[in-house]
């Protein structure tokens, strides 16, 4: 017979998380990327995750909140690499290119199919009928077309354009070429091809 401790521990309050919210809100990303929103379920979720419905429920909240949590960071993680990207420092026309060589690296991901951009390739279908999602898109495709226009601006300050270049439209050309590779490379175009692309482009913006 074993004899019970006279001084057990003291009883935890409360249970421990079990996940890494960040790890989990990656996962789930992931999961939504190869599905999109309509395709990918609870259950895929859950097995993604590694959480089961009431975690995720209690973590996130349901599907549509969990997607769009991670439609929103996307966004903040993307935008914040462009801005590591274009720096006022760096010449325009390398800022851009390294802009367009670091959206292909995440277009076309070292294993598996390439994917393009995971705001245009779940959000452009959902936007349609679900008001919070097109918010969130639409907020997203217009603060890199921000960014854009607020580079270009100071490149034509510097002399990097033409006195009569138009940073707006320019920046709304910019923001196209970047969603054009995205498609592209869902639609199979190879890499070299989008790179090559998005070259000429640079040098018909920085003209």
């Amino acid at each position: 017979m074993v004899q019970k401790s006279q001084n057990p521990e003291p009883k935890r309050r409360g249970r421990p998380r079990a996940y890494d919210p960040e790890a989990a809100l990656n996962r789930a990303t992931e999961a939504f990327w190869k599905t999109g929103y309509s395709g990918t379920s609870l259950d895929d979720l859950a097995g993604a995750t590694g959480m089961n419905r009431p975690s995720i429920y209690a973590a996130f909240g349901d599907k549509h909140a969990l997607y769009l949590a991670a439609l929103a960071r996307y966004w903040e993680l993307g935008l914040a690499a462009m801005e590591e990207a274009l720096p006022d420092a760096v010449p325009l026309r390398d800022g851009l290119m390294r802009v367009y060589d670091r959206a292909l690296g995440m277009y076309f991901p070292g294993k598996g199919r390439p994917r393009g951009c995971f705001g245009i390739g779940t959000a452009a279908t959902e936007a349609v009928e679900d008001g919070a999602i097109r918010a969130v898109f639409a907020d997203g495709l217009r603060r890199i077309e921000a960014r854009f226009a607020a580079r270009l601006r100071f490149a034509r300050q510097r002399g990097e354009l033409r006195a009569g270049a138009d940073p707006a439209a320019l920046a709304m050309l910019a923001a196209a070429v970047l969603h054009s590779l995205a498609l592209r490379a869902r639609a199979g175009t190879p890499r070299r091809e989008l790179e090559d692309m998005a070259r000429k482009m640079v040098s018909v913006i920085c003209a």
